[in-house]
């Protein structure tokens, strides 16, 4: 399995004691999530110590105001990494509103842009903005992922522009049969799941920090749901991960 997004520098605990019990778990792979500066170095320099482990960085919509906004020349170059597979989490929320929406609509064109420039993936923050977020990335030629994918209304775009879905746990919330009606339409070569560690613990593990060994709990519900073998699920999903982020074959957290 592939945690495609998980903020392990957010997580209480130290991310070696995460990567050691997703491993026993069966997670192969982790994309851990860089919001500012910081958060980025941070995130890379786990993805540099741990096998297995890869980055995406970004500037999150929360800090369209913040100075790191003001500062892309310095994730350009953290981009540059080996290791740094993607630009995230970035988009827009006007659910928050933490940032005024002239902001976050400006950093978001700005990360767009520099991902054209840089050739990678983006993985999208999307929340109240539907309508917003789809026009900004109608003339966005790259890959991108809808990050905890969670509004229906965006969907018909993602599917006529061939994006990226990926759920999460909340996929396996009681109250989520709508997003669970919407995961069925989602072609399978589309589909990725994530944790959002240390946010949004699947049902079983609600209540508590999340982290990437849970991702099992959400193939599971997204298995059920889709009416689809869990182990054929599994691999249909590792292989998306591969694809959406061009991530190196036979570099897992198993053990050496």
């Amino acid at each position: 399995m592939t945690d495609t997004h998980a903020h392990l520098d957010a997580c209480a605990e130290p991310p070696e004691e995460l990567v050691a019990r997703a491993r026993a778990a069966g997670v192969q792979r982790i994309v851990a999530i860089g919001s500012g500066l910081g958060s980025c170095r941070e995130a890379l320099a786990i993805a540099r110590r741990e096998r297995g482990v890869f980055a995406a960085l970004g500037i999150h919509p929360h800090q369209a105001a913040e100075r790191d906004a003001e500062r892309l020349d310095e994730l350009r170059a953290l981009l540059a990494d080996e290791r740094a597979v993607a630009l995230g989490e970035i988009g827009l929320d006007y659910y928050r509103d933490y940032a005024p929406r002239d902001r976050q609509l400006r950093l978001f064109e700005q990360h767009l842009e520099l991902a054209t420039e840089l050739g990678k993936p983006v993985v999208v923050h999307t929340r109240s903005a539907a309508e917003p977020t789809a026009a900004a990335l109608e003339g966005f030629a790259g890959t991108v992922v809808l990050h905890c994918f969670s509004e229906p209304e965006l969907l018909p775009v993602a599917l006529e522009r061939a994006y990226y879905v990926s759920f999460a746990g909340n996929l396996t919330y009681p109250k989520a049969q709508q997003l669970r009606d919407t995961a069925r339409r989602v072609p399978a070569e589309r589909l990725l799941v994530e944790t959002d560690s240390p946010y949004l613990a699947p049902q079983p593990r609600r209540g508590r920090p999340n982290e990437p060994a849970n991702i099992v709990h959400t193939v599971a519900a997204l298995a059920e749901a889709r009416g689809e073998d869990v182990a054929t699920l599994t691999a249909r999903l590792d292989a998306n991960a591969t694809t959406a982020f061009s991530l190196p074959m036979g570099e897992e957290l198993v053990s050496e």
